[in-house]
């Protein structure tokens, strides 16, 4: 690499904070925004109780306002410490900050919009990173393998089970139809069916007679069994995905590309290439 083209000291600095949690002031830096995004989702929060906002308006619109700021500094900052900041800005987390941080702008013309501010709380996933709880995202990985290798079966039981409903649907519907029960139509039974089948058990409608009560019965029984299959599926596809054993825990992030979830004592990119920060 030339010297030209080689990040200024304070960027790869900024980069190392900003970026990195393996390091103190990293850490010290996102437990602070980790701080101050809590303290913005409150702020949000209180400012939706009447009371409270009638009381506290002013204080705690200038605290979201001083957040606000020090969250764009934040962005800004995130931009120039990587070599291509579109990497950064078109990433997850980049769109997220940038979401995070404009509703309260956009409050300034569109009424309403600053309670967008919430959003703020899926930057909590930084937590992750902060405390070394990589391997907790590992787990959500292979969950997530899991679900996809199990959709091919998932979905045939989902087909069987709108079936189900839909005979049952039309049974119960023969049955109670002629009674002021409630199951005025075949959508309508169909909605009971698929209601009492997952145990939630509205109540706005229900069996009269004894056939019909008959067979909800029968129907709450068999929801129990058909609540624990897809469980079944998925845990048996989690066992096949293998151990975590390759989950690492390192924090650094590309000073080029702005990619993460390299590999322990990783020296170059496994995206771009780029020589990793010391």
């Amino acid at each position: 690499m030339s010297k030209n083209n080689k990040p200024s000291n304070w960027k790869v600095k900024l980069h190392e904070v900003i970026y990195e949690a393996d390091t103190r002031a990293g850490k010290t830096f996102d437990v602070i925004l980790l701080i101050l995004i809590l303290t913005s989702i409150v702020a949000v929060m209180l400012e939706s109780i009447e009371e409270i906002d009638n009381k506290y308006h002013e204080l705690l619109n200038i605290t979201e306002w001083i957040i606000t700021i020090l969250f764009t500094l934040e962005y800004i900052a995130r931009i120039i410490s990587v070599k291509k900041p579109k990497e950064y800005i078109f990433s997850f987390y980049g769109i997220v900050d940038l979401l995070s941080t404009l509703p309260k702008y956009l409050s300034l013309f569109f009424v309403g919009t600053h309670a967008l501010v919430a959003l703020r709380a899926i930057r909590l996933l930084r937590i992750f990173r902060i405390l070394k709880l990589v391997r907790f995202l590992g787990a959500s990985t292979t969950l997530t393998k899991a679900l996809k290798a199990s959709r091919a079966k998932i979905s045939v039981f989902l087909f069987a089970v709108v079936i189900l409903c839909v005979i049952l649907g039309t049974v119960m519907y023969l049955i109670e139809g002629q009674s002021d029960s409630g199951f005025t139509s075949i959508p309508m039974s169909i909605y009971w069916t698929i209601v009492t089948l997952t145990t939630v058990g509205y109540g706005d409608i229900a069996p009269v007679t004894p056939l019909g009560q008959l067979i909800a019965s029968i129907i709450m029984i068999v929801g129990y069994g058909i609540i624990a299959i897809p469980t079944g599926i998925v845990g048996a596809q989690y066992a096949i995905q293998g151990n975590l054993k390759d989950i690492n825990l390192n924090t650094q992030s590309c000073p080029n590309c702005a990619l993460s979830k390299h590999k322990d004592n990783a020296i170059y990119c496994y995206g771009c290439g780029e020589k990793m920060n010391d």
